[in-house]
């Protein structure tokens, strides 16, 4: 143990970019990244690194992430030159219905009334999408990929201020939710910044996957205590059943991609919501000389808020699980269409209202706010071969539903549904149904440049608002002409009760003023983020990881 914190020590003293000719790796937070380095130095790929970084996530980001939620995953092949995807998103069970979330009076159930317990837990979809990755491109024994998140779980990991930080922040919810409370409390307090913590019941179970494969989570001893913990659950019990669980299947999609700027943008389609977004802001914003006028014009980032508002207009309305409604995704991103959306743009004033448009292909539909907390976490990985994979996994917001099965904190994903079914009469996108995957903005991203080399992968946390870190730093890249990392720490911008919100204690913060005179309020909020990147450079591979964040990268 003590040969272990001295390792660990000494990692946390390496810098959060790292540059190499062969694989890098960059994760949130510095253990998982020693993973995904430690897989590669084992003759492991990209995906292998990836998959191996979200496993140990599972331990050391438990708010965050992990296989008791989902994930989606976009990979470049070096050789073949392909960009697939897979999903991984969580599934509502067959008990859930449109009025899943209503009350007895028919309306919608308030959020933190949902969130906690069986409710909002869908069926995890890390572990089937883990198996399609490694099947597809991995290079070392599925049973290898498991070693460090069973190291850090049995030996044990010094808690970090984020997870301490989190744990107390729940603590007071957690007196209906024991298990939880006794993974994380010491003494009858919370967990605090630098002790040790052990989970033997996750260690015991990862070992049972490596040994047994993936079928041991979806059925058997694992399934077993799913369907406990949710039909059994303190609060919000609901049925969930192992028939839930063995028809879960992880999906491979088309990516969804457009050009930007001599560059061509890629990520994943419906039910995430990512890359149809960042495209339409991207698509909106071509018009406009971005490199002129740079990072420090209070215009620059006016363009970019407007945008942001339509493009979020459209995801309101339109996106949703592409299985069960129709998405207009092609029509979305259509050239004409985004210019003439961008043409609603002045460079001199906001607009009055930010309305959803009629996209090519769209279908009759009802616009209607969906909820998304702001979690979940990102890694990505390249290889000496040239493959780059790059992955969102979440369990929602922190610790979830707050429900844990054998050490594994359980997600609270299908509070991402929107909780009315219909709105002025009309179905809404993204209600509930059985099967369904809830909208998502998870927004795994890669970058071509116009030689068809990747030049850029990356990806963030945040709920909702991960679509806009990923654009901002896409922008800093693209348009500012910023190294990832730089671009990563540009001042991040989200928006909420009609006005834009900007990173407080930030150059941006300090436009404020000027951005609020072109028509709409501007203020400085705790607008964080947690990206994680690598880049191709002149001299190979450069990873980044957000500055606000205790992410690092290093270098196979």
């Amino acid at each position: 143990m003590k040969r272990f914190l001295v390792a660990l020590f000494a990692l946390l003293l390496v810098p959060a970019s790292a540059i190499a000719a062969g694989g890098v790796v960059s994760s949130a937070d510095p253990r998982a990244t020693a993973a995904g380095q430690e897989i590669l130095r084992a003759g492991g790929s990209a995906a292998d690194a990836a998959m191996a970084m979200m496993l140990a996530l599972t331990v050391v980001e438990p708010q965050s992430s992990g296989i008791g939620g989902g994930g989606l995953f976009v990979h470049h092949d070096g050789k073949t030159g392909l960009i697939e995807t897979v999903d991984g998103r969580e599934t509502a069970p067959a008990a859930a219905t449109p009025r899943r979330f209503l009350d007895a009076d028919g309306k919608p159930m308030p959020f933190l009334q949902a969130v906690g317990g069986g409710l909002s837990v869908g069926v995890p979809g890390n572990i089937r999408l883990m198996e399609k990755v490694h099947a597809r491109w991995g290079k070392v024994e599925w049973a290898r990929l498991f070693d460090p998140a069973i190291r850090l779980a049995e030996q044990g990991f010094v808690v970090n201020r984020t997870l301490a930080g989190r744990v107390s922040g729940m603590a007071r919810f957690w007196d209906d939710f024991p298990a939880i409370r006794a993974l994380y409390f010491r003494d009858g307090r919370p967990v605090a910044e630098g002790e040790t913590l052990t989970n033997p019941a996750l260690a015991a179970m990862l070992k049972r996957l490596a040994a047994q494969g993936p079928d041991a989570f979806y059925s058997g001893q694992t399934a077993d205590a799913m369907v406990a913990a949710v039909s059994n659950a303190p609060r919000n019990a609901t049925p969930f059943t192992l028939a839930d669980l063995a028809g879960y299947q992880a999906k491979e999609r088309a990516a969804v991609c457009a050009p930007y700027r001599g560059y061509r943008v890629c990520g994943m389609g419906p039910p995430s919501s990512g890359a149809t977004t960042i495209l339409q802001i991207l698509g909106m914003l071509e018009r406009f000389d971005m490199k002129k006028m740079g990072k420090d014009d209070p215009h620059s980032w006016h363009l970019i808020a407007e945008a942001m508002m339509l493009a979020y207009a459209d995801r309101e309305k339109y996106l949703g699980d592409r299985d069960f409604v129709s998405v207009p995704v092609a029509g979305l991103i259509d050239p004409a269409y985004l210019a003439g959306r961008s043409r609603l743009i002045s460079p001199s004033r906001s607009l009055a209202r930010y309305e959803a448009g009629s996209p090519p292909g769209a279908q009759p539909r009802t616009a209607a706010i969906s909820g998304e907390v702001a979690g979940t976490t990102h890694f990505v990985a390249s290889d000496g071969d040239g493959d780059v994979a790059t992955m969102t996994s979440t369990v929602e917001g922190p610790f979830g539903s707050q429900l844990v099965a054998e050490g594994m904190v359980l997600n609270n994903e299908l509070t991402d549904f929107t909780f009315a079914p219909e709105k002025d009469g009309a179905p809404v996108a993204n209600r509930v149904e059985a099967g369904k995957r809830p909208l998502s903005s998870m927004s795994p991203t890669i970058v071509y440049d116009a030689s068809g080399r990747v030049v850029l992968a990356l990806g963030s946390a945040g709920g909702k608002r991960i679509i806009m870190h990923v654009a901002k730093t896409l922008i800093g890249v693209m348009d500012f002409g910023l190294s990832a990392q730089d671009a990563i720490a540009l001042p991040n911008i989200y928006f909420g009760d009609g006005k834009v919100l900007v990173e407080r204690d930030t150059a941006l913060a300090a436009m404020a003023p000027a951005m609020s005179r072109l028509g709409r309020e501007v203020v400085p909020s705790d607008v964080t983020s947690k990206v994680n990147a690598i880049e191709w450079t002149t001299a190979g591979w450069r990873g980044a990881a957000d500055p606000r964040s205790e992410g690092l990268a290093l270098a196979e």
